[in-house]
């Protein structure tokens, strides 16, 4: 079967990169490497961090705000919980939610999950492609959503329409170039149907 090991970002600065993520605490999440493939609007992928508590969502986001990031949707509460979405230096979009409304506790900066969500022209198809792959299904909800069952890898993977992923992210869905994103596996190399590229760790 095949896993996710890691999430690589590609960006114009590596060091300026794994600084703004290390202040945004994040940085043991991501990876980052350099690259000037061009690309422009919508990269039809968005990082979610999942939290415990609307403390931590708002904690998080100032984090990256001070370290340069850049407000797309302010955090706050909706009937699904409380959360926000900011866009980093090099250009990958973060949103930082919870499904709680209330505080519990102290914010203790703690992360409970990070998901890469990616944007994608036919879900079904997608799915289709990534099972054949050797990924499992954990939950699916049409043509709509899919997310994977991937219990060893630190970061989850779903799939969403790409309207809707940039709709909820608060940018236009237009984009062009390179998704400046690749993706690890202990599998063979591939390239999806929407054109992100999964890396072999052999190679």
């Amino acid at each position: 079967m095949a896993a996710l090991t890691s999430v690589i970002l590609e960006v114009p600065d590596p060091a300026a990169a794994r600084k703004f993520y290390t202040a945004f605490g994040v940085g043991a999440h991501v990876g980052v490497r350099a690259s000037e493939e061009p690309t422009t609007g919508f990269r039809a992928f968005t990082l979610s961090v999942v939290v415990s508590q609307p403390s931590t969502v708002d904690s998080l986001i100032r984090s990256a705000l001070d370290a340069g990031a850049t407000v797309l949707k302010p955090a706050k509460k909706s009937f699904w919980g409380h959360g926000g979405v900011v866009q980093a230096p090099d250009g990958a979009i973060w949103k930082v939610a919870t499904s709680s409304k209330k505080d519990t506790g102290p914010d203790t900066g703690e992360i409970d999950d990070v998901v890469l969500l990616l944007g994608v022209e036919d879900v079904k198809e997608t799915k289709r492609f990534y099972a054949d792959h050797g990924l499992a299904v954990g939950k699916s909800f049409g043509g709509k959503y899919v997310e994977f069952d991937t219990p060893s890898s630190p970061v989850k993977l779903a799939l969403y329409g790409r309207r809707a992923l940039a709709k909820d992210a608060g940018v236009s869905p237009d984009g062009t170039g390179s998704h400046r994103i690749v993706i690890g596996t202990d599998s063979e190399s591939f390239t999806d149907p929407d054109g992100f590229i999964w890396e072999s760790a052999a190679a």
